[in-house]
């Protein structure tokens, strides 16, 4: 029973349209995540205060420079997010957020611990956050992505290469007899 029930799963694990899709789903919950936050601090939107209120909270926990590092901030996570939803320059953007992310944990959130709660914001969502996007930095954007139509995610092998280098002579595979 439990063999019958696994085999559907098995089949889409297995798949590299899952690979793919997985991929999308994750550019995807990230994108939109960075675009609404760069969108608070450069526009005030969903609530946010905009670049005057970002500035005087990034003032207010003591960094410097805050209105410059308020659009950095933004810009970042704004058109990093589109970025990372179209699977742009997905290393790059992820490289890039991963470092703001640091940054928030180390200058913001790390004093008030991991957990967020209604009366402090931890470091909670900032480790989720980099753990999302150090899987993007594994897996790449995928297939359905502006970087792959670009041609600037990794190759596939030659399907000849591939069986060549998987069963090599003299390590338990037939080699190929000349015909």
């Amino acid at each position: 029973m439990v063999n019958f029930a696994g085999r559907p799963l098995r089949a889409i694990h297995s798949s590299w349209h899952s690979v793919n899709l997985a991929t999308l789903i994750v550019r995807a919950a990230l994108g939109v995540g960075f675009v609404a936050h760069g969108g608070q601090k450069l526009f005030g939107w969903f609530g946010g205060t905009g670049i005057a209120g970002t500035t005087a909270f990034f003032k207010g926990v003591g960094i410097p420079s805050p209105h410059v590092f308020s659009y950095v901030a933004g810009i970042a996570e704004f058109f990093g997010g589109i970025a990372i939803a179209l699977g742009f320059l997905t290393i790059v953007m992820a490289i890039g957020l991963i470092v703001e992310m640091l940054i928030a944990i180390t200058a913001v959130s790390y004093a008030a611990g991991f957990f967020v709660t209604a009366q402090k914001i931890g470091w909670e969502l900032n480790v989720y956050l980099i753990g999302l996007l150090g899987a993007m930095l594994v897996m790449g954007p995928g297939a359905w992505s502006v970087d792959a139509a670009l041609g600037l995610t990794r190759r596939r092998r030659p399907v000849a290469t591939a069986a060549a280098t998987a069963a090599p002579a003299g390590e338990g595979g037939q080699a190929e007899s000349p015909a």
